[in-house]
């Protein structure tokens, strides 16, 4: 079940108990009664959920990073902070925006739900915008047919969680002037073909065995993880549509595997 779905739940039930008590049950108590114990734990509850939740659902909300899609930018077990309220004020639990504030940038770290399974959060980079043309050929990137540059940063290893050793090519990738650092592994082809999924505006999108080419759709987003040839990303599950959006990843606070990272800005 959602998090914030439980905390509406708990909010709910301890503020009904408490008005009930308040308004009806107190008048009709003995003084010397001492407050039932089901009084006394909503009283001492219901402010602090109310607190979680106005801050979890309009501020910032905190996630972990559970795979390697994002290297070198997150890390698995990077815990990091998201601004809520960055691309708009939305009504929590139905995600229906109230305040349109920003816009998602090209090259923006963004968390969302996930297109497959909205039960699940995603986090990957920003690379299209609405009414885009994007084609990635070769490994690189292409928006409305200019090439997004990357400049060779050497190299960068790594294990996965099943102690594979990975060898990739690091590269600093100029997305329209916002650069940051990604991964392509030499040994893997640029697109998987056969995991491309059926998706709401596949038509908009054409597949070969040397380049991908979609048209972003009006309201909706085209992602790709920074670890390009490991990351399930638009090219095989389509675009994110505005109202999956939760918000941009700007912090990362916690690291229990590398204290060093506490702190770092998620460029």
């Amino acid at each position: 079940m959602d998090f914030a779905l439980i905390m509406f739940v708990l909010l709910l039930i301890t503020g009904s108990l408490w008005l009930l008590d308040r308004f009806v049950l107190q008048s009709k108590r003995i003084a010397s009664t001492k407050e039932p114990w089901w009084v006394e734990y909503s009283k001492s509850f219901f402010p602090v959920i109310l607190a979680v939740f106005l801050l979890r659902s309009f501020l910032v909300e905190p996630f972990k990073i559970p795979s390697g899609s994002m290297i070198p930018t997150l890390q698995v077990g990077d815990f990091i902070l998201v601004n809520k309220f960055t691309y708009g004020l939305r009504l929590p639990i139905i995600s229906k925006k109230l305040v349109e504030i920003n816009s998602p940038k090209r090259g923006d770290v963004m968390v969302f739900h996930y297109p497959e399974n909205p039960t699940l959060d995603y986090i990957k980079r920003v690379v299209g915008l609405p009414g885009d043309q994007i084609v990635y050929r070769n490994k690189k990137v292409y928006v409305n047919d200019v090439l997004q540059e990357q400049q060779p940063d050497g190299d960068y290893n790594y294990v996965e969680t099943a102690l594979n050793f990975v060898h990739t090519e690091r590269s600093k990738e100029n997305l329209t002037g916002h650069i940051h650092v990604m991964l392509v592994n030499p040994e893997v082809p640029s697109i998987h073909l056969g995991a491309v999924a059926e998706f709401p505006h596949r038509e908009n999108c054409a597949y070969s065995d040397k380049e991908m080419r979609c048209k972003v759709p009006a309201g909706h987003y085209f992602m790709l993880g920074d670890n390009r040839d490991n990351s399930r990303d638009s090219r095989y599950w389509g675009f994110v549509p505005d109202n999956m959006i939760v918000g941009k990843a700007f912090m990362i606070w916690m690291n229990f595997s590398d204290l060093k990272r506490i702190g770092l800005s998620i460029d």
